[in-house]
């Protein structure tokens, strides 16, 4: 995928303040660590550069995707089409007002939930255990441990691409569930307002280093992976389902479900994203016949003409 003579790359670089970059690789932002080229990776620090953005991808009628910290995205070995966003320093802020948290949607969970529980807040040690930003959580709803973001938002920030303007939307309009949200595609999350409650900050570090005591015996955090890959079905886990149906350990070229936690996939080097999609194809074939389940993978893919997803 050579971007050669882009217009839409000219055209961002002219535009935008942030990083702009043609022709880059996806592996280096996702926490799997494989997939291709995407045709411009932005790095917006504002809104203007997200209004660029906007303008872009509907003049040159392209798809376009928000990647957080990368850690639920597997992108084709052919690379994607299109324009990706993360966002910069200029979407990290974090204020405190009582109880209330506005934090900026490029802060990455883990530290923030360091952040929050040095200042004697409660309600969101669960975070610490999503190695993902704040704008990603609030899209898929993340949640970890009993905890999700539903039980802490109170309204989020987003800015519409297709018309160049910032909304706020309150928990009620945002539609969320199970790992799922309402959100429209063209809202990229610029910030996120939470509601918690005072607590014993040593309480909060005890809970915290608890959590991460357990990830650490209970996950593959060493090797690189994409958290979990599927979704759980409705009173049921998704890894109990796959370990059961003989998967555990099931290894597809440089792609293998984890020995530590059955849903999980990780790479090692020389692995490609047709691996791993091809193991995700086999594990839900493996667990529809034995279990007359249909898993529902939580990573996002794009770029496959088929496949899982």
């Amino acid at each position: 995928m050579s971007n050669g003579d882009d217009p839409l790359l000219d055209e961002l670089r002219d535009a935008c303040g942030g990083d702009i970059r043609g022709d880059a690789s996806v592996a280096e932002l996702t926490t799997l660590r494989v997939g291709g080229p995407v045709r411009v990776l932005v790095t917006a620090e504002s809104d203007d550069d997200l209004a660029a953005v906007g303008r872009g991808v509907a003049t040159h009628d392209v798809p376009w995707l928000v990647v957080g910290r990368g850690s639920n995205l597997l992108v084709s070995d052919d690379g994607w089409p299109g324009v990706v966003v993360t966002l910069g320093r200029g979407f990290r802020d974090v204020r405190f007002d009582g109880e209330r948290v506005r934090a900026g949607a490029a802060e990455p969970l883990p530290s923030l939930a360091i952040r929050i529980a040095d200042a004697g807040l409660g309600g969101f040690a669960w975070a610490a255990a999503v190695p993902g930003s704040l704008g990603g959580a609030v899209r898929m709803n993340a949640g970890a441990h009993g905890g999700d973001m539903s039980q802490a938002l109170v309204e989020v920030d987003l800015f519409r691409l297709r018309h160049g303007v910032r909304e706020t939307w309150p928990l009620a309009q945002l539609g969320l569930s199970y790992r799922h949200s309402e959100l429209p595609d063209d809202a990229v999350v610029v910030s996120a307002t939470l509601q918690l409650h005072s607590a014993s900050t040593d309480e909060i570090r005890d809970e915290i280093a608890e959590i991460r005591q357990w990830r650490r015996d209970h996950q593959p955090l060493n090797e690189p992976n994409c958290g979990s890959v599927f979704t759980n079905p409705q009173g049921e886990s998704a890894g109990r389902l796959v370990e059961t149906a003989g998967a555990k350990g099931l290894s597809i070229g440089g792609a293998t479900v984890s020995t530590t936690h059955a849903n999980f996939i990780v790479t090692t080097p020389g692995a490609t994203a047709t691996d791993v999609v091809r193991l995700i194809d086999e594990v839900r074939r493996r667990v529809a016949e034995v279990h007359g389940v249909d898993l529902v993978p939580e990573v996002q893919m794009r770029g496959f003409a088929r496949g899982a997803g």
